[in-house]
């Protein structure tokens, strides 16, 4: 019998080797939605997990939870059990001017600004978080594909929220704004917790990840997930 993993109580043959990740458990729900004949298969701390079907293959979507910490506890069990491809479908701050334009529903992340922890314990912050260039040029295509405009740029994967968001209220004020502006100034397009992680991980371990971050419209990024994963498919069969 398989080694059912500690954290998401999952074991081999529970995922396929596309998986999702939101960090919001309940975000699965709508998203396994958008699989055919999706089943929930295990739901553990901040982790569910569901396992349905495109184009004949099997696709899950597991739920990291909020921050770099539990994203690669997630990751690295889902490795283990034999997922390879991992797009993270999320929400996120808009950072430089383009990302305030107005029609973006959202963006294609292409790599990510180390500013978290959990990264260094894996590798030395000189080592770059990038995307997968095959899993950005599908959620790339994808977009295009069903007429959706979505951005492409850095993302800067964070430790704290309220760090962002309420800075005045942090003895580290001047240093937090100051970064930011760094951030704006550099073209960095959005603000995340997770992303740098998972592609630094990815990358280590010889896997695949991409991210794509919404804004306004959900439903629409899930689409662009799910046909991304479609082209992938498709792709890997040749």
């Amino acid at each position: 019998m398989s080694e059912v993993m500690y954290h998401t109580k999952l074991k081999e043959g529970d995922i396929g080797r596309y998986v999702i990740l939101p960090g919001d458990p309940f975000r699965t729900d709508l998203i396994a939605s958008y699989l055919d004949d999706a089943q929930k298969i295990a739901e553990n701390r901040e982790h569910r997990s569901w396992t349905g079907y495109l184009d004949g293959e099997k696709v899950s979507v597991v739920s990291t939870g909020m921050g770099c910490p539990s994203t690669a506890i997630c990751v690295e069990e889902l490795m283990k059990i034999g997922a390879d491809t991992f797009i993270r479908l999320g929400t996120a701050g808009r950072v430089c001017d383009d990302a305030f334009d107005q029609e973006l529903i959202g963006v294609i992340n292409t790599a990510a600004v180390r500013d978290e922890g959990t990264s260094v314990q894996y590798i030395p912050i000189e080592y770059p978080a990038i995307a997968d260039r095959h899993v950005v040029d599908a959620l790339s295509a994808a977009a295009k594909k069903l007429g959706y405009k979505f951005g492409e740029g850095i993302t800067q994967s964070k430790d704290s929220f309220f760090g962002q968001h309420e800075p005045e209220n942090m003895p580290a004020e001047a240093r937090l704004k100051e970064r930011w502006e760094a951030w704006r100034r550099g073209n960095v397009m959005t603000s995340e917790m997770e992303a740098s992680t998972l592609f630094v991980l990815s990358s280590i371990r010889g896997k695949r990840a991409g991210a794509i971050m919404n804004f306004i419209d959900m439903d629409k990024t899930i689409e662009v997930t799910r046909e991304a994963i479609r082209i992938l498919i498709a792709q890997d069969k040749m």
